[in-house]
């Protein structure tokens, strides 16, 4: 069969929760996947990411649990493992998603997907046979790839993407520079310490994580200065250059050039849309930049193709991109579709969490509202104090003149868990004293939270 009514180019996030949606509505759905099905979540981004951020956690935990009575000898590290553990899950979670498209009936073809038409694309497999097939809507979902900006050095043995960290070493780096605080920057940051590994985290912006609430980007900042993690911020990379010992980055500073240097250097500072190959000879979309322009039904220039996720997204997340695939696939279907595409978590997975929704007090006040802010500090909170994790704090924000709540940040082991009762909270428009009616199970970090809306609610009075 080399047509079908819908044909979705990728097998990520949002590629693979649209394809079965699609079926499950009654399409007769292919998908086309190059690598392995999963996407870069799942094979080359989140899901080993925080498998190897568990492994380094556990290492960490055991090295330095004297103070808690554990007393390791003899403690060792086997990168190798750590690295096999971490392919052994995403390929499980790989193999599950082909199990779900055989059991949805979904055709999976292997290869490039290269759109040539209105409805037309071919897939080239690995051997270079080229199949032509038809559809009645292509839906692409490509994803994105590491952004190497035209810095000299960048293209040096030694200087690696995320991508290439995660397919595994044989040895522990002595050193390496991150290039860019983000969360990419910041997770890698956190695994490498906590291993043993010298950081120096490299920032052009005046802090790390600069899209996130402020206190949290100064506290994350000092509790990483305090594992031994070197931050440089407001610092511009100028080059990357060899040295008889590992590689320079040179950046520049309040108009002073500096240097430092590491084993290998990890170029972190985003991630691109990925269109390689996508495009046949001739045919091409209307773009902002790099992303597919696409409508308010993620429709692109051209009717019946669409684009969902990173490749399209302001916004590179997995969960947005399986949101976009789910909502795109619906209204091609004509079936309602309820989720709020403008609320969107945001997790970074390091040492203590930290997840946030909406809006900040700043934002809040650059939009015209009058923010309240309600806040708990976890100096007294029990499983803080037993897991030893430094300054923690929550902060909710809520519109001082009708009560609602409209953010929270949250920087706190298990906030990553706790986000979602808030953004709830915020879909339905309710207040400090709604999430109050109920009790938090003690002892936990959540209970914590029940003194942010108390403070809230005190404010809004």
């Amino acid at each position: 069969m080399n047509h079908y009514d819908l044909i979705v180019i990728g097998a990520g996030p949002g590629g693979y929760m649209a394809a079965l949606e699609a079926a499950k509505l009654g399409l007769s759905t292919a998908v086309v996947e190059s690598r392995e099905a999963g996407g870069t979540c799942l094979n080359r981004g989140c899901i080993p990411t925080k498998a190897l951020l568990h492994a380094a956690q556990v290492y960490a935990e055991a090295k330095n649990g004297r103070a808690s009575g554990v007393i390791a000898e003899n403690l060792t590290l086997d990168l190798p493992a750590m690295f096999a553990h971490q392919q052994e899950i995403t390929q499980k979670l790989s193999a599950g998603i082909e199990a779900l498209f055989k059991k949805g009936k979904i055709a999976l073809l292997r290869g490039q997907g290269t759109i040539t038409g209105a409805g037309q694309l071919t897939v080239t497999d690995e051997t270079g046979a080229v199949t032509p097939y038809t559809a009645e809507r292509i839906l692409i979902a490509t994803g994105s790839v590491p952004a190497l900006p035209p810095i000299p050095g960048l293209d040096l043995p030694g200087v690696l993407t995320s991508d290439d960290l995660l397919k595994g070493a044989d040895r522990l780096y002595d050193s390496i520079v991150i290039i860019g605080g983000g969360v990419i920057g910041v997770e890698f940051a956190t695994f490498y310490n906590q291993l043993g590994c010298k950081v120096t985290l490299v920032e052009g912006m005046d802090r790390i994580l600069p899209g996130m609430d402020r206190e949290i980007s100064q506290n994350l900042a000092l509790i990483l200065k305090k594992q031994g993690i070197v931050i440089h911020t407001s610092a511009m990379v100028q080059q990357v250059e060899k040295t008889e010992t590992g590689l320079a980055v040179a950046f520049i500073v309040k108009d002073q050039t500096t240097s430092v240097e590491g084993e290998v250097v990890l170029c972190a500072i985003g991630r691109w849309p990925n269109t390689n190959g996508l495009f046949g000879q001739g045919f091409s979309l209307a773009m902002e930049g790099r992303r597919i322009a696409v409508n308010d039904r993620f429709e692109t220039s051209v009717p019946g193709i669409y684009a969902i996720g990173d490749v399209s997204s302001r916004v590179q997340l997995a969960h947005v991109a399986t949101a976009q695939g789910l909502a795109c696939v619906r209204q091609m279907a004509e079936k309602p579709d309820n989720t709020d595409l403008t609320l969107i978590p945001g997790c970074i997975y390091c040492r203590p969490e930290i997840a946030s929704v909406g809006l900040t007090e700043a934002e809040a006040k650059e939009a015209g509202m009058n923010p309240k802010v309600g806040k708990s500090v976890l100096f007294s909170n029990a499983r803080t104090l037993i897991g030893d994790l430094g300054r923690s704090f929550m902060k909710v924000v809520a519109n001082g003149d009708t009560g609602a709540i409209i953010g929270a940040q949250l920087m706190c082991q298990n906030s990553t868990d706790m986000i979602s009762q808030l953004t709830t909270a915020i879909a339905n428009g309710m207040s400090p004293k709604q999430l109050l009616c109920f009790m938090r199970p003690h002892p936990t970090f959540e209970e914590a939270l029940t003194e942010a809306l108390e403070d809230l609610a005190a404010k809004l009075k």
